[in-house]
């Protein structure tokens, strides 16, 4: 990046001064009047804007679909021969897209970076070749998005436990094992955002940030865990809002680092923070989040909502919890200015330890349903998450049409 920037501030300076100005010292030729040199930067604001704004090509071809209709990938799945069955899938259905995990639930690449990335040594050889997997997804016209898991992160938490709260002398981990990092902290968040950076220049036309928050309950620990606040340690807000801020700031900041990239900026978030002025554990705020980023993806799998909506049994109901969702939704999406593309996570597995007469077997009917509950909104995109990727056989995609 300080490479680029060295090439782009030359390229101005020979535009405004000539080849002259790389010449030997002439103290006498020296000396452009302060007038001269308005004149020639009045000139850039002439440029075209291609030359204004730098724009990374990875060299690949994509374009967007008409509607993104998509699964969920992990670096297994990609780097072995189911990736051949998901792509069959895709190319016998109106699926069109991918969201292939990069940096995975425990803080792993899921690749092997080149020798001269700092990040070599969180790297997975799950995906082998993500060169040629890209190559692949370019033949088949199949739209890619690159997961990226960002404060769950139990390799960073361990190699740094300054990044991460403390309990006592130890990383804080939660029930299931995983340990955060802290929001909180500008070297978490470029540390996310170079990775992103990578996923970009390798192709990616979208980062998908995940986890893009405090650990959940976090209001009910945050004061007994240690851990810094960085710069937010002054604001004048109570903690809740400064979770909001970290939360809302470091995504501003990482669509703002992409932009070079012409990459699609997205971010998984929990359904229930629509419902709610905010989160106020996790620091999650719908409305403050999606001002910043061109998708938002709800995660709104029925089998994880409790009796919201005056559903009491919400997945054994998938196309009313979706629609009453989707309703809820798009009266929010409406009233900001530029709302990002919705494009909500739906559930495509069963939900077993809901326990009996609390769940469903999820297949063909129960996907639909929700694919048609959002139609019936308005809302034409969605992913589908199964964490094995094995997906639903038979489904119509498009239901409608």
């Amino acid at each position: 990046m300080k490479f680029l920037r060295t090439v782009f501030v030359f390229i101005i300076i020979t535009f405004i001064f000539g080849t002259s100005a790389f010449a030997a010292p002439d103290k006498k030729a020296q000396q452009p009047k302060l007038q001269s040199l308005r004149e020639h930067i009045s000139l850039l604001k002439d440029l075209p804007s291609e030359m204004k704004r730098f724009k990374y090509q990875s060299g690949f071809q994509f374009e967007y679909p008409d509607a993104v209709r998509g699964i969920y990938v992990t670096g297994h799945s990609a780097g072995s021969e189911k990736f051949k069955q998901l792509i069959k899938l895709i190319e016998n259905t109106d699926l069109n897209s991918m969201v292939i995990d990069i940096k995975d639930d425990w803080g792993n690449l899921t690749y092997i970076p080149d020798n001269s990335s700092s990040y070599k040594n969180i790297g997975k050889n799950y995906i082998k070749n993500p060169t040629q997997m890209l190559k692949t997804l370019e033949e088949k016209k199949i739209y890619p998005i690159a997961r990226i898991v960002v404060f769950k992160d139990t390799v960073l938490a361990t190699a740094k436990p300054g990044l991460s709260f403390k309990s006592g002398s130890n990383v804080w981990v939660n029930g299931r094992g995983e340990s955060f990092v802290n929001p909180f902290l500008q070297e978490v968040w470029d540390y996310n955002v170079e990775i992103a950076i990578e996923a970009a220049k390798m192709g990616f036309q979208e980062i998908q940030f995940d986890y893009v928050r405090f650990p959940e309950g976090f209001e009910t620990r945050d004061k007994k865990l240690h851990y810094s606040m960085g710069n937010y340690e002054k604001l004048q807000e109570d903690d809740t809002q400064k979770r909001v801020q970290a939360v809302t700031d470091f995504i501003a900041y990482a669509k703002k680092q992409l932009e070079p990239y012409g990459v699609k900026v997205s971010v998984d978030i929990f359904g229930y923070t629509a419902t709610l002025p905010e989160a106020p554990g996790i620091g999650q705020n719908f409305s403050k989040i999606s001002k910043h980023i061109d998708v938002i993806s709800s995660m709104i799998y029925p089998s994880h909502w409790t009796s919201y909506f005056g559903i009491s049994k919400p997945d054994l109901e998938p196309y009313k919890l979706v629609s009453e969702y989707a309703k809820l939704e798009s009266n929010i999406l409406s009233s900001l200015e530029n709302p990002p593309i919705s494009r909500p996570w739906l559930q495509d597995f069963t939900a077993t330890w809901l326990g009996k007469g609390n769940y469903k077997k999820y297949g063909k009917a129960e996907v639909e349903a929700q694919i048609k509950a959002l139609n019936d909104h308005g809302i034409n995109e969605f992913l589908l998450w199964n964490a094995g990727n094995t997906y639903s056989k038979n489904v119509d995609y498009t239901p409608g049409r």
